[in-house]
C-alpha cells in the first residue's frame, strides 16, 4: 500500500512539474513575440505557484512594465516585500520599477536597501547582484559583488566583477580582478587565457596588452609564482615575441627539470611562424634536457627542419653526423624520411631518396610508421613520373586506414598523382569526396584543385591549356621552378582569354615570389585583377599582394589598400579575418 502512495504522489508531482514546465516554455513564447498581455496571464499562475522563483517574478514584472503598468507592478512588489522581508532581492525590482518611471531619486533609496541587505549577510547576496548586471546597473553590481566577498572571504565572484569591468570599459581593473583570480586558484589559468584573448591582440604596444602585461608582473613582485611565468610566456605567444616567452619557460625550467612542454610547444609555434632562431633554440634546450628518447630525436629532426628552411650549407653533413652518432634505425625514421625527402627534393637525387625509405621500411613493425614510409615513397615515385608505382602505394594506405587522417593524405595524393598523369576524371573523383570529409587543410587543398580540374577540363576535343597547366604544376612539384614558370608564360599567351589564363599568372605568380621576383609576382596579381573583378582567384591576388607590400616590401600604406579592399569589397572572403587584423594593426582603425 505504502508503494502504491509513493508512486501515486510521484506521478501528481511529475505532472505539476510538466504542467508547469509548459506553461513556462508557452509564457515564454509570448514574451519573447512581445504578447506581453497574454504571457502576464501565465507568468501570474506560475508565480503564484512558484513564489521563490525569481525568473517568474522578474518575467512577469518585465511584463507590467513593458505594458506601462509600473503601478501594478509596484503594489506586487511591494507586498512582496512585506510577506517575505528576507527576499531582498525584491528591492532590485523596485528599484528598477521607478527607474523606468523616472523617480530616480526613489530607485536609488531601494537600490540602496538591496546593498545594505548585502552587508548584512543576506543570503540572495548573488541573486541581487545579478540583477543589478542584468539591468545594467554595474556600479550597483560591482557593489553587490564586493559586498558579498567582504562578508565570506571563501566567496568567489572574481568572473563576474572582471566581466564588468570590462563591460565599463575599465580594462585595468579587468586584468586586475583577472590575475587576482588566478592568483586564489590556479586551475582558473585556462579560463582566464581564453576570457582575456577576447581584449589583446598581437601588437605588444596595444594598450589591453600592456595593462595586462603591467597587472602580471605587478602580482608576480608581490607573490612570486610559476603561474605567472606561465602565465607572461602565454601573453609574449600572443604577441608573437616568442623569444620573450622562451626566457619565461626557461625560469620555470629552472625550477623543475621536467616542466619541457612548454619550450616543446613553443618551439613549435615559432617554427610555424617562421622564427627559426627561437625555434632552434627550443629544439637544442629539448635535446639536451630530455630524458625521453622520442622528445630528443623529434627536437633533432625539427632542427633539421629549420636548416632546410634556412638553407643552411652544411646540411648534408650534419644529417650524416646525426646517423654516425645515433645509427639508422627505428629511434631516427623520421630523420631519414626528412633526409629522403631532402635528397629528392632540395638535391634532386630521388634514386638515393627511395634506397634510403626502401631501407627504412625495415626498421618498424608498426603499420602507421610503414604508412608514413609508403606515402613519402610514393611522393618521390611521383617527383621521378612513376606514378602507376606511386598510386600503388598511395593505394596501400588508402585501403589499410579507412576513415583515418592517413585514409585522405593517401587519397589526396592518389587525385594529386592522377591529376599529373591527366587522368582528370579520376582525380576529380577523388577530390569530390575530400571536400566535404577531408580535415580542413585536405579539403581546403582538394576544393582548389577540384575547381582547377572542372574549370578547364576540355570539352568537344578542344584543347584548354589543362595539361600543359598540370605539367607546369608538376614542374613546380620538382622544384622546376624555371621550367615551369617559362611553361605557364607558354600557356598565358597560348590561351589567351580563357579560363586557364588566370591560374597560370596565379601559380606562376606564387613561384615569383619564392625566386623573390616581386615586381613580376604584383605585375601577375594585378593583371589577375584587371581580367575579372569577381574572378574566384581575385580574393587570393588581393591578400598576397597585402603580403607581399607588408612582408616583403615593408610598405605598409599600400599593404593596406589591399587588405581594405577584402575588408570592404569581399566581406564573404576566406581571408577576411585575417587582413582585418592586418589592417588594424598597420592603420590602427578600428573596423
Amino acid at each position: 500500500m505504502k508503494k502504491l502512495i509513493f508512486l501515486f504522489a510521484f506521478f501528481i508531482s511529475s505532472l505539476f512539474c510538466y504542467s508547469q514546465q509548459n506553461g513556462f516554455i508557452i509564457a515564454e513564447n509570448y514574451f519573447r513575440n512581445g504578447e506581453y498581455e497574454k504571457a502576464i496571464q501565465l507568468y501570474k499562475e506560475l508565480h503564484n505557484k512558484s513564489p521563490y522563483n525569481t525568473t517568474y517574478l522578474k518575467r512577469l514584472i518585465s511584463c507590467y512594465q513593458e505594458t506601462n503598468q509600473f503601478l501594478v507592478a509596484e503594489t506586487l512588489l511591494l507586498k512582496k516585500l512585506k510577506k517575505y522581508p528576507k527576499q531582498t532581492y525584491t528591492y532590485v525590482m523596485l528599484g528598477y520599477n521607478f527607474e523606468r518611471k523616472q523617480e530616480i531619486n526613489k530607485a536609488d533609496e531601494q537600490y540602496k536597501n538591496a546593498l545594505e541587505s548585502v552587508k548584512n549577510n543576506s543570503g540572495y547576496g548573488g541573486i541581487i547582484a545579478n540583477l543589478f548586471k542584468n539591468y545594467n546597473k554595474l556600479d550597483y553590481a560591482l557593489k553587490a559583488y564586493n559586498g558579498i566577498m567582504d562578508n565570506n572571504p571563501k566567496a568567489n565572484y572574481g568572473f563576474q566583477l572582471a566581466q564588468i569591468y570590462g563591460e565599463k570599459g575599465d580594462f585595468e581593473k579587468m586584468f586586475d580582478s583577472y590575475v587576482n583570480l588566478v592568483d586564489r586558484n590556479e586551475k582558473y589559468l585556462n579560463n582566464i587565457k581564453r576570457y582575456a584573448s577576447k581584449y589583446i591582440n598581437d601588437d605588444s604596444e596595444n594598450e589591453n596588452n600592456t595593462l595586462l602585461r603591467k597587472s602580471i608582473l605587478k602580482k608576480s613582485i608581490s607573490k612570486p609564482k610559476n603561474v605567472w611565468n606561465d602565465l607572461l610566456a602565454w601573453l609574449f605567444i600572443k604577441q608573437k615575441q616568442y623569444q620573450k616567452a622562451l626566457i619565461q619557460h626557461k625560469a620555470l625550467l629552472a625550477r623543475d627539470a621536467d616542466n619541457l612542454s612548454g619550450i616543446k610547444n613553443l618551439g613549435k609555434i615559432a617554427f610555424e611562424n617562421k622564427d627559426y632562431e627561437t625555434a632552434k633554440d627550443c629544439f637544442d634546450i629539448v635535446i639536451e634536457k630530455t630524458n625521453y628518447p622520442s622528445d630528443k630525436f623529434r627536437a633533432v629532426y625539427m632542427n633539421l627542419q629549420v636548416d632546410i628552411v634556412t638553407k643552411q650549407p652544411n646540411i648534408e653533413e650534419k644529417f650524416q653526423q646525426i646517423f654516425t652518432k645515433f645509427g639508422s634505425n627505428r629511434n631516427t625514421l623520421f630523420i631519414q624520411l626528412a633526409y629522403a625527402d631532402f635528397l629528392t627534393f632540395t638535391k634532386n637525387n630521388p634514386e638515393k631518396g627511395i634506397k634510403v625509405l626502401e631501407k627504412a621500411m625495415s626498421f618498424t613493425n608498426s603499420k602507421f610508421t610503414k604508412a608514413s614510409v609508403k606515402l613519402k615513397l610514393g611522393e618521390i615515385l611521383v617527383f621521378t613520373r612513376n606514378f602507376n608505382k606511386a598510386l600503388i602505394y598511395f593505394s596501400q594506405v588508402q585501403t589499410q586506414f579507412k576513415n583515418h587522417f592517413l585514409a585522405q593524405e593517401a587519397r589526396f595524393k592518389v587525385a594529386q598523382a592522377s591529376y599529373f598523369k591527366n587522368d582528370f576524371k579520376w582525380a576529380k573523383a577523388q577530390l569530390k569526396i575530400l571536400k566535404g570529409s577531408a580535415t580542413q587543410l585536405i579539403a581546403n587543398d582538394a576544393a582548389e584543385l577540384f575547381l582547377t580540374i572542372s574549370d578547364n577540363q576540355s570539352k568537344d576535343s578542344i584543347s584548354t591549356g589543362l595539361k600543359e597547366y598540370a605539367k607546369a604544376d608538376l614542374l613546380a612539384y620538382q622544384n622546376k621552378n624555371k621550367e615551369a614558370i617559362g611553361l605557364l608564360s607558354e600557356i598565358i599567351t597560348t590561351y589567351k582569354s580563357q579560363p586557364i589564363e588566370d591560374e597560370a599568372l596565379y601559380k606562376q605568380a606564387q613561384l615569383f615570389v619564392k625566386q623573390e621576383a616581386y615586381a613580376n609576382a604584383i605585375d601577375n596579381f594585378t593583371k589577375i585583377l584587371q581580367l575579372d573583378p569577381e574572378g574566384i582567384l581575385v580574393d587570393n591576388s588581393l591578400y598576397e599582394l597585402g603580403e607581399l607590400y607588408n612582408k616583403k616590401l615593408n610598405n605598409p600604406e599600400k599593404a593596406s589598400e589591399y587588405y581594405q579592399k577584402i575588408i570592404f569589397d569581399h566581406a564573404s572572403s576566406i581571408y577576411l579575418v585575417d587582413a582585418r587584423k592586418k589592417y588594424r594593426k598597420l592603420r590602427g582603425d578600428n573596423i
